[in-house]
């Protein structure tokens, strides 16, 4: 390793010496999917046990009420986990956020539940790269910063959410609160398996369009009736030919329906949008409007949009690229090639970036696909991303970040 100090390098180790694995395996063995708040519960209390011996004040945050809309159209309340947040040093002069999220897409009733090694250097299960390895690798990196004399010189808050994969609608506030006059943050999301990291993301828009109809019977009267879920299926057609460009289009779910002999008069279509840019996510509420007029006009329904855009884009602006190149730097100095590229995904560093704050939010592991049972862990990731993280933190504490 070129470049490095000795002090860097014992801060390294210690990062390194962490019972990374240990832990991982530890959390992925409790089912946290977004929905399961009981698992989210134990989940939420590990973490505050985990994360305990780090300098200042930690809490659990109720999550703030969120609407949703019920099958047969109702809005309704949806409950969410608590979220951490952990302040430490709010008065130093550079202060930082890191961030991650306890909870998965695999619900409690879902088949994949249980750890095996697909191989002695990787390891398959629910949540291990995404991103209880990564949480895992926050910490070490945290605790070990803490044994360097410079930490003094860096706040940091650290916020861990329990419906990151629901597009965090409960914790959105908390973050925006969090991120403001933060000099720069980490996400611990995963990073490809090769070790390339996220740079520009794709928005995300997140609706669901209510149509309410006429019943009638199938047989007799079938004209009388204006069938919701026909209009359903035909607005989610028009959005999804909009698709191109800069924008995508991914109708989902179409909920309602009837028994096979009445016309259906209640449907609620669940669309997701991707745009690349602000315009973009105006060009995609203009679209989606436009075809909500068109289509209740020609099938004689109404219809009530729920829902918005709850992930801005995430552009790589100068004050991003500055970020990253501190993070290559530090890449560069342990003999790592660390890249980066664009991606349509979503995550929290959505959030924080559209607060102004410059945000790399892929820290967390290497490993890969991620949202199946297939997901997987590179274990030598570990240490190698809480190394990376540390050196990172260190240089930040050191006045070395502009």
């Amino acid at each position: 390793m070129r470049g490095i100090s000795s002090l860097e390098r014992k801060v390294m180790g210690q990062a390194a010496a962490a019972p990374m694995l240990a832990q991982t395996e530890k959390w992925a063995g409790v089912n946290s999917g977004s929905r399961n708040l009981a698992g989210l519960s134990t989940m939420a209390g590990m973490l505050a046990d985990a994360f305990a011996p780090l300098p200042g004040a930690l809490r659990l945050i109720d999550a703030a009420p969120v609407e949703a809309v019920a099958p047969d159209g109702r809005l309704t309340t949806m409950a969410h986990g608590q979220h951490i947040r952990l302040t430490v040093r709010p008065d130093a002069a550079v202060q930082i956020l890191l961030t991650g999220h306890m909870d998965t897409v695999f619900p409690a009733d879902h088949a994949f539940q249980a750890l095996r090694w697909i191989d002695p250097l990787t390891l398959n299960g629910p949540g291990v790269a995404d991103m209880k390895g990564g949480l895992a690798v926050m910490l070490a990196a945290l605790c070990a910063l803490e044994t360097a004399p410079e930490a003094g010189n860096l706040g940091y808050e650290v916020i861990i959410n329990s419906d990151e994969e629901v597009g965090s609608p409960s914790s959105a506030p908390l973050l925006r609160e969090a991120a403001a006059g933060k000099r720069a943050a980490f996400t611990y999301e995963p990073a490809l398996p090769d070790g390339t990291l996220a740079g520009a993301r794709a928005g995300s828009g997140n609706f669901a369009i209510v149509v309410t109809g006429k019943s009638a019977h199938a047989g007799r009267n079938p004209d009388d009736g204006r069938n919701a879920l026909l209009a359903a299926a035909d607005l989610a057609l028009r959005l999804k030919a909009g698709s191109g460009g800069g924008l995508s289009c991914n109708p989902a779910r179409i909920e309602g329906g009837s028994p096979n002999n009445v016309v259906p008069d209640h449907a609620i279509l669940h669309v997701n949008f991707r745009p690349r840019t602000p315009p973009d996510e105006e060009a995609a509420r203009q679209m989606l409007d436009k075809a909500i007029r068109q289509v209740s006009r020609d099938h004689e329904v109404t219809m009530h949009r729920h829902g918005g855009f709850g992930r801005p884009s995430k552009p790589m602006d100068a004050k991003a690229e500055t970020l990253f190149a501190l993070v290559r730097q530090c890449g560069e100095d342990m003999g790592l090639a660390i890249g980066w590229r664009d991606t349509g995904g979503v995550c929290d560093g959505n959030n924080i970036a559209a607060c102004g704050v410059p945000v790399v939010d892929t820290m967390g592991v290497r490993g890969g696909n991620i949202h199946s049972d297939s997901e997987y862990l590179i274990v030598e990731s570990l240490a190698e991303r809480a190394q990376l993280s540390a050196l990172a933190l260190l240089r930040m504490a050191q006045g070395r970040f502009p």
